[in-house]
């Protein structure tokens, strides 16, 4: 799960760790009232949405403006929101589609002596998380990471421990920061390893991390998400998802239990196991379609989940035709027969539908299609279903 930039800062200031003082609004006449609130000579009028590059993104109907600028007027900060407001916002991340802007940030002017990276994510070789700081804030931080690696330095921490101060004094080297910065850094390294740990994240990004004039620092952006799968603990976390920031499909398939991803392409995949997902969309691709989505109906799947996926790949005009690819291992091949059936009867199929069955009762579930009466076309293999499944979408 993703949440925007205003709810992180405020899990970082509820930990201890620095950051700007903010108002977040939804109308221009709130952002003028909060450039005066906020009582400084500047501030910054930043758009809230679950994408990065906003700052060189721009809005579809206004190009010249930015998805984050500097605002030195209440007057200023008005005229920008409602530019922003209402409006989609194009970055790198988002697509041509954009994102619709819902929320602003009006955020306090800062005193800007350097700008760093800091990040925090989970590494499999170091078998946990991994702090990773860089000299080269502000920039995306792949374009360093592919041109200049050596400019990022990298500190595994056990989670139970936490970091520790010998190691934040280390990375404090690596950045060239002052004596004066030292207490500073340890103080918010050790405070943001602590929020990734507790919240269960996947992603803890600060991007610039900003060095103020007087030496200490200071979160200046905050992007954070977090593992699904830990969910049930992090319950206070639940209210922050913003359901208008994600794929309507996407929200209906975890609704139901399934892992769904929207694609582009025209072909329905339905598959349990998710390694056997990526292996049927390649090999649509590698014999000519292209997969409409990644869809893992899991190995406990029951009727109704299977029939409700059927119901997903089906209700969109981009579906042209559906492969069904299933292993029963724990999932039998004869709950999937059935599931077929009864998304037949309750949701229809006017596409062309290849099942491959292997596994668990697969002679009971090939046996179930065929005396059904449905068209169903049936492969003997993976590849075979690929091939099919291809010629039937292209015919």
């Amino acid at each position: 799960m993703k949440i925007h930039e205003f709810q992180a800062k405020q899990i970082l200031r509820d930990a201890g760790v620095a950051v700007p003082e903010s108002i977040v609004v939804q109308s221009p006449a709130a952002a003028g009232e909060a450039f005066t609130k906020l009582g400084g000579p500047l501030a910054v009028v930043k758009a809230q949405i679950h994408a990065g590059g906003r700052g060189k993104g721009t809005i579809k109907t206004h190009p010249e403006q930015h998805g984050v600028q500097l605002v030195k007027s209440a007057a200023e900060a008005e005229e920008v929101a409602g530019r922003l407001l209402g409006g989609e916002l194009v970055t790198i991340q988002t697509g041509p589609a954009g994102k619709m802007v819902n929320n602003v940030l009006v955020e306090a002017g800062c005193d800007i002596a350097r700008e760093l990276y800091l990040g925090i994510v989970v590494d499999r070789a170091a078998a946990g998380p991994v702090l990773m700081c860089s000299t080269e804030g502000g920039m995306e931080i792949e374009k360093v990471a592919a041109e200049t690696p050596e400019l990022i330095f990298k500190e595994p921490f056990d989670v139970d421990a936490g970091l520790q101060p010998f190691q934040a004094r280390k990375l404090a080297a690596q950045l060239k920061l002052d004596p004066s910065s030292l207490r500073s850094a340890v103080a918010i390294m050790q405070g943001l390893c602590r929020v990734f740990v507790a919240k269960d994240c996947s992603l803890l990004e600060i991007n610039p991390l900003v060095v103020t004039g007087d030496g200490s620092l200071m979160a200046l952006d905050a992007k954070m998400s977090f593992d699904d799968n830990a969910a049930f603990r992090q319950a206070d976390l639940a209210e922050l998802r913003d359901l208008s920031e994600e794929e309507p499909t996407e929200v209906r398939a975890g609704n139901a239990g399934l892992s769904y991803v929207q694609l582009d392409g025209n072909i329905g995949c339905l598959v349990n196991g998710a390694g056997l997902a990526m292996s049927t969309m390649d090999l649509i691709k590698l014999h000519g379609g292209e997969p409409a989505n990644f869809l893992d109906v899991g190995g406990g799947a029951n009727v109704e989940q299977v029939t409700e996926a059927f119901r997903i790949l089906l209700a969109g005009d981009s579906v042209q035709g559906v492969l069904v690819n299933i292993f029963g291992g724990i999932m039998r091949c004869t709950t999937i027969a059935n599931a077929i059936l009864e998304a037949y009867n309750s949701v229809g199929f006017n596409v062309p539908l290849v099942v491959r069955l292997e596994g668990t009762e697969v002679e009971e579930g090939r046996q179930i299609l065929e005396q059904s009466g449905v068209d169903i076309i049936t492969a003997s293999d993976l590849t075979d279903a690929a091939k099919k499944i291809t010629a039937a979408v292209a015919a």
